[in-house]
């Protein structure tokens, strides 16, 4: 599959099937984030990839109870929250919206399905996982073989999101 056609069949899903994840898909989605570009190539980041059950009924309890169905849950964390891009943007918060987005493609490459998940106690996850006080979790997300087909979202035309040469 090519990246767009990836991009164009990607759904959010949220009803995963008990069938498990082959150990060679999760390693070439977390192969994936590996590569992803970061700021000044400092890939200061950590992936967790929570496959017990008790852990992922925790994790949903602090953020939405349907992604405790997917058997694994990966949490994106930035190591280092302090580092500034000098356009002001956040480093961290950059870099693994790349590798998360990364990751998500290569899922959907590989039959997988995934959502983007912004909704959590991050105070709480960070609690459930031992994650250090300094360290961010910045987005996590359900990975598993879907147990639905969503239609596809409307999406603007490209002439209402892009400009040339001016805003």
């Amino acid at each position: 599959m090519d990246v767009i056609s990836a991009i164009k069949i990607r759904r959010s899903i949220r009803k995963f099937s008990e069938r498990l994840v082959e150990d060679e898909k999760l390693q070439s989605i977390l192969e994936a984030a590996r590569l992803a570009p970061s700021a000044k190539n400092m890939q200061d980041w950590r992936f967790i990839v929570v496959r017990n059950n008790e852990t992922r009924k925790k994790l949903a309890e602090v953020s939405q109870e349907w992604i405790s169905s997917a058997p694994i849950i990966i949490v994106c964390c930035g190591t280092d929250p302090t580092g500034v891009m000098s356009c002001g943007q956040p480093r961290y918060t950059v870099d693994l919206s790349i590798a998360t987005s990364f990751m998500i493609l290569e899922a959907t490459n590989q039959g997988l399905g995934t959502c983007w998940l912004g909704r959590f106690d991050e105070k709480a996850v960070k609690e459930i996982l031992e994650i250090p006080e300094e360290v961010r979790v910045v987005t996590m997300f359900p990975l598993g073989y879907p147990a639905e087909t969503p239609e596809p979202k409307p999406r603007k035309a490209l002439d209402e999101i892009v400009s040339y040469d001016k805003y």
